[in-house]
């Protein structure tokens, strides 16, 4: 049997979409789909509109870019009526969602930088709002993915801009099918694509069984209105993936039909903010709920939640510490309040607040917790119920309280459910992982003592004292194994690091020893640190729960050593950063705080020190690797190990944890309890020897393409070019992987670190040659084919990486020259940032660098020649093609600057002589390329 045509796909959906309830309609071209939207909105609205009016409607919908549509969608269109009032058109209906307009149509074709045909669009009221691009079974998803790219770069911007109104892309081979929300082009990413899912958790990926579940159209109409998200401080588009869809709709439903508590439980790194929010969003809508309150801790305020929580609902957050506002709000008709858990402690126990708060003791209110398993086990929790007697809280928690992980407090053991009362849906960890919303982990424990006469079994917790493991020799050894290996976890520290130790006695003495290392010469790593100091520090980590994190209180006792001990590495943050930060008042030392976790997310510090600080409720993407050097169990190792499995591109692929105490027990008691018996392969990563028999997987299916590096030139075919790159990516990926265990040697692989070298050269050699022919125009197969180009770039590699390595070069032997010269040359082939660079550096080596005096500078030299080849080659472009050299460079300037690909009315305009207008389209994107490439060449990866 042949494999279904794309055309069969296609014509299969119509078909099924016909019989969920779309209307199937023609339309060619933009002047159908404007005659259809009139119809459409009139039908919709109840309503006819002469021309004149319609044309001022078409004119407001053509304003504004995706986000600013997007905004327009949900609002209504004003217009002058012929007769002079103000007449209202309304585009979507988001109360009854069911009560639109729905049409199909496929194959329109739009007209903008180049002529587009698009496979199946959705239409709503006769606008575009969900696009369906298709691939024949057996074909990559990404090929869709990317085709949509192209569609929003070539056309939909093209006329009235009507495509822009797109609020949802669906792609799918038949086979497997995933959805994501229209952004600009430079915004998407392949990761954040997702496949819908039932209750369970279960994905639903054949098209028809996807179309059956997500398309049906009261369905497709309630994700746009209800789910999906506005983000204004992003000016993004986000869609809720399935589990954040069943989780709000429970919580609205338990809401409308009871009184009952409820909690949800979504591993940590899965979005339950955006979740709870949105459930608090939706809330405030419902006539019979008096006001919605959305409760923090109030570690989790930083400046990322403020800004974010403010574009839901303006002003709702006050970051402040002034209850007196919350009371106000609680007060007036604010419907949603976001607030910290200690002001409304304040605001139900000070006397002078309770003249306010007395009224609402019997309004109708919805509390709604944020990280529950934090804060809601003490008296706070209970005095919260007590006062407030019709209220219905709802936590959210990515590792929930169980009676087995459960501490004693004032109030005995209590657990998520003795508080909350029903799990209303879970999702956890290792559907995370599997969906791919979450990484996996890489532990590694790192032995740090032996017993005597050799023995190494001893377990911790039987030498867990200060005396062994806080040993000044024990501390040093740690410190210099981070330091031999933290750029090889880190990929050369594209990514950063967090690492948790068990007092600040202890953080002190590893504090001091990076320091005084870096003063020695031994590394470069910015180190930076923060730590509770008050009295009771210590004993915050006794349980192993790592849930002592809060910050300072101005109104407990502080520990005064402590203190003068963190001022000294605040100096020497402001030092480093050019700050001004201090423990002098609450209010500064917050602002450290803030500014602490900003640099970690920017990637401007590379190990955090901490004791229990950042361990729970910290999102950076960039954070991939933890060091432990402290006993944590349950919740608490979940939370902290779980700092780094963010998802973030291809090149992390996965959180490392490096243990330096036999936590094993723990992690496994811990992965256990928070997803089942059976999944721990799911969530920690296979030993080396896995890898490595994966990566002999792949390079026997590599070799049975191109048995060796010469046979890649000798391919015939596009298809076999394909198969190439395919499976040298994965080979690749697995690559990358090995790269992290410590462990790590060629030697046991089936190709050496040069073979694999020469084959990643031939990789780059189709890749260039997709972009070259890209330039041309030409279409191919390749274009459609992820290159992964990000796994095998190194951020250190660059231009200065070699002038580093020629200056070496000077007084070595002629053989050790050689050898270096050649490295230098493998460098120059297999990396992706000096490809474009080669032959001016060889040119360089061979006709500058040998007849230099032993004491030259060579970077000095380098920068001279750089120099002018620079210039030669500004000169040579405007000579090429006529171009004003003083617009030239002020075209490149501004590119610089902008980072936005010059217009080709600019290009045009610098021209000595303007091509004829025919021509103009195809000159201009000429120039723009070889602009492109001067930029890429010359100045991208130059320090």
């Amino acid at each position: 049997m042949n494999t279904q045509t794309e055309q069969q796909l296609e014509n299969a959906l119509i078909a099924q979409l016909e019989i969920l309830g779309w209307e199937r309609v023609t339309i060619e071209d933009e002047a159908a789909l404007v005659t259809n939207l009139k119809r459409q909105l009139e039908k919709h609205n109840k309503t006819l509109l002469s021309d004149l009016e319609f044309r001022q409607i078409l004119n407001k919908l053509a304003r504004g870019n995706i986000f600013e549509k997007a905004k327009t969608l949900r609002d209504k269109v004003d217009f002058t009526k012929d007769d002079g009032t103000t007449g209202y058109i309304e585009l979507i209906n988001q109360v009854q969602w069911c009560k639109n307009q729905y049409q199909v149509t496929n194959q329109i074709t739009m007209e903008g930088s180049y002529k587009n045909r698009y496979d199946v669009t959705l239409l709503v009221n006769g606008l575009p709002l969900v696009q369906i691009e298709l691939k024949r079974r057996g074909l990559e998803m990404k090929e869709a993915f990317n085709q949509t790219n192209r569609y929003h770069r070539h056309s939909f911007s093209a006329g009235y801009g009507l495509f822009g109104y797109l609020q949802l892309f669906v792609i799918s081979n038949g086979v497997n099918t995933k959805y994501y929300a229209n952004n600009p082009v430079n915004r998407r990413d392949f990761k954040q694509t997702f496949f819908w899912a039932d209750e369970e958790n279960k994905t639903i990926r054949q098209l028809s069984a996807f179309a059956e579940e997500f398309l049906e159209k009261c369905t497709l109409s309630k994700m746009i209105t209800k789910y999906i998200v506005l983000h204004e401080s992003d000016q993004l588009l986000m869609a809720l993936r399935p589990y954040q869809f069943y989780a709000v709709e429970r919580i609205v439903e338990r809401v409308q039909n009871t009184t009952k508590n409820g909690y949800i439980w979504h591993t940590t790194g899965s979005g339950k903010t955006l979740t709870s929010f949105k459930a608090a969003q939706i809330l405030t809508q419902s006539p019979h709920v008096h006001k919605v309150v959305f409760v923090v801790d109030r570690k989790d305020l930083d400046f990322q939640t403020i800004k974010e929580f403010n574009s839901f609902q303006e002003g709702s957050v006050d970051a402040t510490t002034n209850t007196g506002n919350l009371v106000k709000q609680f007060g007036n008709d604010t419907p949603l309040i976001v607030t910290t858990l200690q002001k409304l402690n304040t605001a139900i126990s000070n006397p002078r607040h309770l003249t306010v708060m007395e009224g609402l003791k019997d309004k109708r209110m919805v509390f709604i917790f944020d990280e529950c398993h934090r804060s809601q086990f003490g008296d706070t929790h209970k005095r919260i119920t007590d006062f407030f007697g019709n209220v219905q809280m709802f936590g959210f928690t990515g590792t929930p309280i169980f009676a087995e992980n459960a501490a004693k407090n004032a109030l005995g053991k209590r657990t998520t459910k003795d508080l909350f009362s029903d799990c209303l849906h879970r999702y956890v960890i290792t559907d995370a992982i599997r969906d791919e919303n979450v990484l996996k982990f890489s532990v590694e424990y790192i032995r740090t003592f032996k017993g005597k006469d050799g023995v190494e079994d001893i377990e911790v917790e039987a030498i867990d004292t200060a005396e062994v493991m806080e040993a000044p020799a024990r501390l040093e050894k740690i410190v210099d194994y981070i330091i031999a290996n933290h750029d090889r976890k880190t990929h050369n520290r594209q990514f950063t690091a967090i690492m948790c130790v068990s007092n600040v006695k202890t953080l002190t003495a590893y504090y001091d020893l990076f320091k005084r290392k870096k003063e020695a010469g031994e590394h470069e790593l910015k180190i930076a640190t923060i730590f509770s100091y008050q009295a009771n520090e210590e004993d915050a980590d006794a349980d192993g729960m790592g849930t002592g994190d809060d910050l300072p209180d101005d109104n407990r006792p502080v520990n005064q050593h402590s203190r003068e001990a963190l001022d000294s590495y605040i100096r020497d943050y402001n030092a480093m950063y050019g700050t001004n930060y201090s423990t002098k008042d609450s209010k500064l030392f917050y602002a450290y705080y803030k500014d602490i976790g900003k640099r970690v997310k920017n990637r401007e510090v590379d190990i955090l020190l901490v004791v229990n600080m950042f361990l729970t409720g910290f999102d950076s993407k960039a954070l991939n690797t933890i060091y432990v050097d402290k006993n944590l169990k349950h919740h608490g190792l979940i939370q902290a190990y779980s700092r780094t499995n963010r998802t973030m591109g291809a090149k992390k692929s996965q959180g490392n944890v490096v243990a330096f105490r036999n936590l094993k027990p723990a992690t496994d008691k811990a992965i256990e309890l928070f997803a089942n018996k059976d999944a721990q392969e799911e969530i920690i990563l296979a030993p080396y020897e896995d890898y490595v028999k994966k990566f002999e997987d792949a390079a026997a299916k590599l070799f049975a393409i191109t048995p060796t590096v010469e046979s890649v030139d000798e391919l015939l075919t596009e298809e076999d070019e394909a198969a190439f790159v395919q499976a040298f990516r994965e080979l690749i990926r697995v690559k990358n992987v090995l790269d992290c265990f410590t462990q790590f040697d060629f030697s046991s692989l089936p190709l050496d670190a040069q073979t694999f070298a020469d084959y990643r050269s031939k990789y780059l050699d189709l890749y260039d040659k997709v972009r070259s022919e890209k330039a041309k125009e030409k279409v191919s197969i390749l274009d459609d084919l992820d290159f992964e180009i990000e796994l095998i770039t190194r951020d250190k590699i660059n231009v200065s990486y070699i002038i580093t390595l020629l200056q070496n070069l000077k007084g070595k032997t002629p053989a050790e020259q050689e050898k270096a010269r050649k490295n230098i040359m493998d460098v120059l082939d297999t990396e992706a940032q000096l490809r474009s660079k080669k032959e001016l550096i060889e040119r360089f080596i061979a006709e500058h660098f040998a007849n230099l005096p032993a004491a030259a500078d060579v970077g000095a030299e380098f920068d001279s020649y750089w120099a002018e080849e620079k210039r030669r080659a500004i000169e040579s472009l405007s000579a090429e093609e006529g171009i004003k050299q003083e617009g030239l460079e002020q075209v490149i300037g501004a590119y610089l600057f902008t980072e936005k690909t010059p217009m080709r009315d600019d290009v045009i305009g610098i021209m000595e002589k303007r091509p004829a207008l025919r021509e103009r389209r195809s000159v201009a994107d000429r120039v723009i390329e070889k602009i492109k490439s001067f930029v890429e060449t010359f100045i991208d990866g130059v320090d």
